[in-house]
């Protein structure tokens, strides 16, 4: 399996791997296969695992009622995932300079530093080799929506480098027991909510994923896993990307970034209707009973802006925001959740006349 003599870093060839799935997919098992192999393979390999460079507080939105607070958070989360890409941007540029600031303070340097010693004084390759040996990068998160994989994608192609995903699927009743048997288990409740959010990778529909496998992970892996996950990475070793855009592609980039526009512009529009209902209820509803209204509205807000999504995704005829009228589109689309909201309010307020 040997890739060709081409690419970033003074020719050497390297490659951005997508490894996503649910949570206790087995990513992290994964990774540490194709750690062993690729060392065999004479491959400068390490795993960047988003969970240990991200803060912890990054992920704790769960139990923010204020919509101004959440969307700070959400923001600031958004921060901390480019700051990850902007480290290996910059590693791409300069192996041996750290990133520099702001975006090291958005990440865990500790667990930087130990991804890139992994790449620079690689333990398992020959050290007289070990400068023209190829670069893989195992990017280990949920990576749920397409638009955070495409975010790989471009960086992929702007340094002409490879770019492969693999989608670990397994049943959910295994991740959740997986999940709780580990020391420090997630709540169950957030592995239910990345399985509503999880858009898997779709070849059919964004020609960008074309480079795409998909394991069962329910199961112990396999050496035939192994095997076509390695396989995945020498191809695309093999096969940089060209930073050439075409038009089909770019048509694709335009929908995905202009969906992503109207749903977060209507999701800043149902944080502020929800604020309100909450005053609205405050007088008339029970203190004991306002978290059930708080809960039971973020639930109807997180299935509409899904649904919503989807359909702009799916059904949209309109491919650039330029194409349409954005702020007609979301105010159409909340008008909807307004109506969900009231009839929440209405019915919450009659249970406790």
């Amino acid at each position: 399996m040997a890739a060709e003599e081409a690419g970033p870093l003074g020719r050497v060839p390297a490659c951005l791997c997508v490894l996503c799935g649910i949570p206790a997919a087995g990513k992290t098992s994964l990774s540490t296969e194709v750690l062993s192999t690729a060392a065999q393979h004479g491959w400068r390999a390490s795993v960047v695992p988003y969970d240990d460079l991200i803060p912890e507080q990054a992920f704790q939105t769960r139990g923010v009622e204020d919509g101004a607070k959440m969307e700070e958070m959400h923001t600031e989360w958004k921060l901390h995932r480019q700051a990850v890409l902007h480290c290996i941007q910059q590693f791409l540029e300069k192996p041996e300079v750290q990133p520099e600031m702001p975006y090291s303070c958005q990440i865990n340097r500790a667990a930087w530093e130990r991804c890139i010693r992994a790449l620079l004084q690689p333990e398992a390759v020959d050290h007289s080799q070990a400068d023209g040996a190829p670069l893989v990068f195992l990017l280990d998160d949920n990576f749920y929506y397409p638009s955070m994989r495409y975010e790989v994608y471009q960086l992929a192609r702007k340094y002409s480098l490879g770019f492969c995903q693999v989608y670990l699927q397994c049943d959910l009743e295994s991740c959740i027991s997986r999940n709780q048997s580990r020391p420090e288990p997630i709540p169950t409740e957030v592995i239910l909510e990345m399985v509503k959010r999880l858009e898997p990778p779709n070849p059919q529909k964004n020609s960008w994923e074309t480079n795409s496998i998909s394991l069962d992970t329910t199961r112990n892996l396999s050496r035939c896993d192994i095997q076509k996950v390695m396989e995945l990475i020498s191809s695309a070793l093999s096969n940089p990307l060209s930073p050439i855009e075409d038009n089909a592609e770019q048509m694709e980039a335009d929908r995905l970034k202009c969906a992503t526009s109207v749903v977060h512009q209507a999701d800043q529009a149902c944080r502020r209707l929800i604020s309100e209902a909450m005053k609205t209820a405050r007088d008339q509803v029970p203190p004991e009973h306002m978290r059930c209204l708080a809960a039971e509205l973020n639930r109807s807000k997180a299935t509409f802006l899904q649904t919503l999504r989807r359909q702009l995704l799916q059904e949209a005829p309109f491919t650039r925001e330029e194409d349409v009228d954005v702020e007609r589109v979301v105010k159409r689309a909340v008008d909807v959740f307004d109506r969900e909201r009231s009839d929440i309010l209405l019915r919450i307020m009659n249970e406790n006349k």
